[in-house]
């Protein structure tokens, strides 16, 4: 197969563009068209903050709706240019790259071009960006689901063969509403919500954390039906985060009503609890 030409260049993050350090983020590919071949535009930015927030302090919301912002205009033009199928062997991935983010003094910069045949323009932009953008990414550590922190409780209870069944229970109180996994009813409702908070960094612990209280807050005070939660939590894989860990559960406990929370290690503590409430209701003395 004949070799094509190609031309390539990495858009870089300056998160302070006085200081010219930077972070490799994307990179954009052209090959041009030739007598036999249509050109062919291939783009992409990383779509996770990665290894970049041990370099700078990141507002990680922000950064990854810009890549994504960038993503769709790369792939706008890519589609533009396999469509019209151009001509325009004078035109360089950095013309098109620039048309996207025009250069200027932004934290985004498009690096000196560069060039080289290929064979397989897929083949190689992977390995470009690769090389390029997301080498030195430290492999993603399995993070637990909630479902994999009530796991153990579900085992438990099956293996106690208690009378009761759980069941999803939406708890409406104003003008919002929680839907928790598992509940009963014994005068008042007694709801189980996992939360796993085995997260990859303290602002997404804490953002989790945050999103329970604001929600029982804006529900419980008002709810229709009595209601009493529990919350088993899971920590985080990364003993690192034993502080973010910390922190959130004292902002969970801050929520109100007579909420209560039971971490992993206090399963059988739990399922004592629910044992002994629903043997305790099965009995006629509720």
């Amino acid at each position: 197969m004949l070799k094509r030409q190609y031309s390539c260049t990495v858009l870089r993050y300056l998160h302070d563009p006085s200081t010219f350090e930077f972070v490799n983020v994307g990179v954009v590919m052209l090959c041009p068209a030739t007598s036999n071949e249509n050109a062919v535009l291939l783009g992409r930015t990383r779509t996770t903050v990665g290894r970049i927030h041990d370099f700078f302090p990141l507002d990680h919301n922000a950064f990854r709706e810009t890549m994504r912002t960038v993503n769709r205009l790369l792939q706008r033009v890519a589609k533009t240019v396999s469509e019209e199928r151009l001509f325009r062997t004078s035109e360089t991935a950095l013309d098109v790259a620039r048309s996207v983010i025009p250069s200027d003094s932004s934290s985004l910069q498009w690096s000196p071009q560069i060039t080289g045949l290929t064979d397989n323009p897929e083949k190689t932009f992977e390995s470009v960006f690769r090389r390029m953008v997301t080498k030195y990414d430290a492999k993603a550590q399995p993070r637990r689901s909630d479902e994999e922190i009530w796991k153990p409780v579900r085992l438990e209870l099956e293996q106690r063969q208690l009378p009761v069944t759980l069941e999803p229970k939406v708890v409406v109180g104003g003008d919002d509403r929680i839907e928790f996994q598992h509940g009963w009813k014994n005068g008042a409702w007694h709801v189980y919500e996992p939360v796993s908070l085995d997260l990859a960094d303290a602002e997404g612990i804490y953002r989790k954390a945050h999103r329970w209280l604001g929600q029982l807050a804006s529900v419980l005070p008002e709810a229709a039906e009595a209601v009493h939660p529990y919350f088993i939590v899971g920590a985080p894989s990364d003993t690192s985060l034993d502080g973010a860990y910390r922190r959130a559960l004292k902002i969970l406990k801050k929520s109100p009503g007579p909420i209560e929370i039971f971490e992993e290690s206090d399963v059988g503590a739990l399922v004592d609890r629910i044992e002994t409430d629903m043997r305790f209701h099965s009995s006629g003395r509720s």
